[in-house]
């Protein structure tokens, strides 16, 4: 049977986790499968916190919805961890954008 996108959007892990869970698992083919036990492993929060995080993180620090993303997946501890996250596109994030990202995840943990 021919697939069909319908919508496509970016959506962090625990995200992904949660709409993988309304499925039975036996219903979800091996991509699926190992989705989800990758979703299960790596998520760090519960999805509405994680949505709640990448639109704050999104709209207060003007960050890309794609960086925030990675942010809410990753919840790096450290500034250079945050950095590297954010550097991958070789642009320059500055110190108040980094404490930004920290106080904003400090509700979130």
């Amino acid at each position: 049977m021919a697939r069909k996108i319908v919508e496509e959007k970016l959506i962090t892990n625990p995200e992904a986790k949660a709409i993988l869970e309304q499925v039975k698992e036996d219903e979800l083919g091996e991509f699926q499968r190992r989705t989800l036990e990758f979703a299960r492993k790596f998520s760090k929060i519960p999805d509405k916190e994680a949505v709640k995080l990448t639109e704050d993180l999104h709209a207060k620090l003007q960050l890309e919805r794609s960086d925030a993303i990675q942010i809410v997946n990753c919840l790096p501890g450290t500034g250079q961890e945050r950095r590297a996250v954010l550097t991958v596109k070789g642009r320059f994030v500055s110190r108040e954008q980094l404490s930004g990202i920290l106080e904003i995840m400090k509700r979130y943990r």
